[in-house]
């Protein structure tokens, strides 16, 4: 007699090892880790920096909330700034109280769907994340582009901010060199965490999927 048929769940299971296989030999499977930081595993790490980030936000937010409450104390006038502005109204405190109410919910949300392995609760902060390595790209590119730019801000500060005088005292080229220096550390050690994040998505996303498809398989009589 001739080999029995397959099952649906036999051949399902087939099709999804090779889709496993295909997405391990693609090009970007070697970025892919489970490691995060050389010693915590992407999940972990993912949790850490949500945390961390909701920490920060949260304690943003209490300044912001406490400076809504009573403006004389963080209420700069135009005189200590040296210039014929506000250091920040009514306007933009209600605005930057917003934006750090959005933060502390797309931190806790990605702290929880690390935490509950639900991956579409990360893209959110995922999203942030590639924003904010954008928007300091663009710093780095204009600062390249134009570095006039950065003595024409020095001498907007105010006169009594620390080491204004020293800073513009060194060379400008020098200064343009650190500045990129500095950005570009920046930018490596968000990138590092963007794919710290992408790979805790991709895990638990390859997780959730793996765990369908052993029920399925082992569940092969009631297919």
């Amino acid at each position: 007699p001739g080999p029995a048929p397959r099952s649906a769940a036999a051949r399902g299971a087939e099709r999804g090892a090779r889709g496993a296989a295909e997405m391990l030999s693609s090009p970007w499977a070697r970025f892919y880790s489970n490691s995060c930081c050389l010693c915590c595993h992407v999940r972990t790490g993912t949790i850490i920096l949500g945390v961390w980030y909701l920490i920060i936000n949260s304690v943003v937010l209490m300044i912001l909330l406490s400076a809504l409450t009573d403006p004389d104390q963080y209420h700069l006038t135009s005189a200590e700034l040296g210039g014929e502005f506000e250091f920040m109204d009514d306007a933009n405190m209600c605005i930057a109280t917003a934006i750090s109410l959005l933060m502390i919910l797309i931190c806790a949300m990605a702290t929880y769907g690390a935490y509950k392995q639900h991956a579409a609760w990360i893209i959110p902060f995922f999203c942030y994340q590639i924003f904010d390595f954008a928007l300091n790209t663009l710093v780095a590119i204009s600062v390249l582009v134009y570095p006039s730019t950065i003595q024409d801000y020095l001498r907007q500060l105010p006169t009594n901010f620390p080491y204004k005088e020293e800073i513009m005292s060194v060379n400008p080229t020098c200064l343009v060199v650190i500045i990129l220096l500095f950005i570009s550390i920046i930018l490596a050690f968000k990138g590092y965490l963007i794919s710290c994040v992408w790979n805790c998505y991709r895990y638990i996303n390859s997780r959730n999927n793996s765990d369908v498809l052993v029920y399925i398989t082992t569940n092969d009589t009631a297919v």
